[in-house]
């Protein structure tokens, strides 16, 4: 099972960025999926989360201008961020919570991650 980040790249403070998560794999179930943000000087967060039913979470920096959404037909999860400021520039990773086949469950998964540059 692989997580694959991407979307990342330089953006205007103000712009807006859609990342996407590919979740790959022999996957049985995707209890959550979500995204993560190491900033410069300061630990990785978990900034937002979606679940199997749909239920959205957020924390922090994304509250108000991201936007989390999934197409689990497609093993995939976007980010929209919007209204970027120069304090979002970082490394944006996804991270998961599921059931590989056969019976192998995987908590806090993460895989590599995007860079985020917010530059004028």
């Amino acid at each position: 099972v692989q997580l694959q980040a991407s979307g990342g790249g330089l953006v205007q403070p103000g712009g807006s960025l859609r990342l996407s998560c590919a979740v790959s794999g022999s996957i049985d179930r995707i209890n959550a999926v979500g995204w993560g943000r190491q900033v410069p000087g300061k630990q990785r967060e978990l900034i937002a989360v979606v679940t199997a039913d749909d239920r959205k979470t957020y924390e922090g920096p994304a509250k108000g201008r991201f936007t989390i959404s999934r197409d689990y037909a497609k093993n995939t999860v976007f980010l929209q961020m919007n209204n970027l400021t120069f304090e979002d520039t970082g490394v944006y990773s996804c991270n998961a919570d599921l059931v590989g086949r056969p019976y192998k469950t995987y908590r806090d998964l993460w895989g590599p991650g995007t860079q985020v540059t917010v530059s004028s």
